[in-house]
């Protein structure tokens, strides 16, 4: 009986150290998911979010014909808006859910070679190149898209007619 007890407890005890060093694996794991989101800025993916919200209050100021001195309630709007969206999508509040995402996707390991990279001369200028890349890549997929647009009509106008023509008896 002593030795089922003893077993007992050296079960216990294993299960205790390994949840210990799962807590903190997963803390390191966390670590770094937290300093890749660092390294890239992820605290400011919103921002382009706000200016937008920001641009609709002044469009819609610039709409009304508001005078001048009504430009403090314009104001007051947009700080309204700011605190609607900081709720919503502030850092503080989608930092634990990226966190998460990141850790799910990539092992603390990979995120650890992610963060040398992003840490590394290369990696920084991949940050502030990418966005200007991206940009133009996508200028050149819509300029190239332009001309498949016809032929996509067409081929939609081809279909409702031959679809139509089904319809009828």
């Amino acid at each position: 009986m002593h030795i089922l007890r003893t077993f007992g407890l050296c079960s216990v005890l294993s299960m205790a150290l390994l949840s210990g060093q799962a807590n903190a694996d997963s803390a390191g794991h966390q670590a770094q998911a937290e300093r890749f989101l660092e390294l890239v800025n992820a605290d400011r993916l919103a921002v382009p979010v706000y200016a937008q919200v920001q641009q609709m209050f002044a469009e819609r100021f610039e709409q009304t014909q508001a005078p001048a001195s009504k430009r403090a309630l314009l104001e007051r709007y947009q700080s309204k808006a700011d605190a609607a969206l900081d709720k919503a999508i502030g850092w503080e509040q989608v930092k634990p859910d990226l966190i998460t995402l990141y850790t799910e996707t990539f092992t603390e390991q990979e995120l650890s070679q992610l963060n040398d990279f992003y840490e590394s001369a290369l990696g920084k200028k991949m940050l502030t190149k990418l966005p200007e890349l991206n940009a133009r890549s996508a200028q050149v997929t819509q300029a190239k898209l332009q001309s498949a647009v016809p032929q996509v009509n067409k081929l939609l106008a081809e279909m409702t007619a031959e679809l139509d023509t089904q319809k009828k008896p």
